[in-house]
């Protein structure tokens, strides 16, 4: 009985956050704990800069309109990997997974939570659709420590909003994505100087994509 209980309530909550906002997560409860801060901001998908929802596109999810959740190419080249170096889970996430991750699961590399974050993949993508998971990723991802969302990242790097964000503001944010900890955006890193131009040139590449511009627009 309990377990039905607890899939009937997953499943509602689900579906409540295709309209919903996220009210917080495991790793934004996380970062407050370890001391480093959480600042945030909801935004819709309105007044998000068009830069913006481009820019982490190409940067972290190139076929993000043409798969549905998964890229099934990188996954098999990571299973070849790590069958040679099983102590290390490489990633190969798109931004549906990382959207499952960063909504309902925590930060880690086991395979249990893989098969986990499978499954609301799965699910994300058949209830919400591509623009709703594009909306949630751009205010749940962390950019920079203690820092979650577009709208507190362009306010603490650039002092404007995120539907202010400039296309090379947005991909210098963009660039930032596989370690916001790390690769910090104000003042640039020696890493993000010498991807953002990277995610420029494919901004440039994927900005005239019909199915890209049906989930921008």
């Amino acid at each position: 009985m309990m377990v039905i209980l607890l899939f009937i309530f997953q499943l509602l909550y689900i579906v409540a956050l295709k309209w919903v906002d996220p009210p917080i997560t495991i790793t934004q409860l996380a970062s407050y704990i370890e001391g480093n801060g959480l600042r945030r901001d909801y935004v819709t998908f309105e007044h998000i800069s068009h830069h913006a929802r481009l820019a982490v596109i190409a940067s972290e999810d190139q076929l993000f309109p043409d798969h549905n959740g998964f890229d099934v190419k990188s996954i098999e080249k990571v299973i070849t990997q790590d069958s040679k170096k099983s102590s290390r889970l490489r990633g190969a996430s798109t931004i549906s997974q990382q959207v499952a991750k960063n909504v309902f699961l925590w930060q880690g590399r086991s395979w249990i939570r893989k098969a986990i974050e499978a499954y609301f993949t799965f699910m994300i993508e058949n209830i919400w659709g591509k623009k709703r998971i594009l909306e949630v990723y751009l205010n749940v991802a962390e950019m920079g420590k203690g820092i979650f969302g577009i709208e507190q990242a362009a306010r603490q790097y650039f002092n404007k909003s995120s539907e202010k964000l400039s296309r090379k503001e947005s991909a210098m944010i963009a660039a930032s994505l596989p370690n916001p900890k790390k690769y910090t955006v104000k003042p640039p890193s020696r890493y993000i100087n010498q991807r953002y131009p990277w995610v420029l040139k494919q901004m440039n590449n994927l900005q005239g994509d019909p199915e890209i511009k049906a989930i921008l627009d």
